[in-house]
């Protein structure tokens, strides 16, 4: 999100002036940073076991490496809000087209998996 963005929003949600400069830095994202997505077709608890640790490193070392703070609350924030918007998509059986090449891609790879 944009610095005009963010500050629209909390105008729009009754924030003082104060809080909108105290904290709107915190809540702009400027995007296009690299992702990655792992897809398995079943999940148990040494495969979750795997997902977290490996998860919890990457993240962790990319941090250090593009000196960014990777256990953000901002950050984690930003992805509560585009899960909630994404998850009535994953139950639907239409190809998503709304999202970036990406995010389609992983959403419509998971309808792909979840039909077998």
């Amino acid at each position: 999100k944009s610095t005009e963005e963010v500050k629209s929003e909390m105008e729009k949600a009754g924030k003082s002036a104060e809080e909108i400069e105290k904290i709107a830095p915190h809540r702009v994202f400027e995007g296009n940073r690299p992702t990655n997505s792992i897809l398995v077709k079943k999940i148990t608890p040494f495969t979750l076991g795997q997902l977290i640790a490996m998860y919890e490193h990457k993240i962790f070392v990319q941090g250090v490496i593009w000196n960014i703070f990777s256990f953000d609350q901002w950050g984690v924030e930003l992805g509560k809000v585009l899960a909630n918007g994404i998850l009535p998509e994953l139950a639907g059986e239409e190809e998503i087209k709304s999202h970036d090449s990406s995010t389609n891609g992983l959403i419509n790879a998971y309808k792909a998996m979840r039909k077998g």
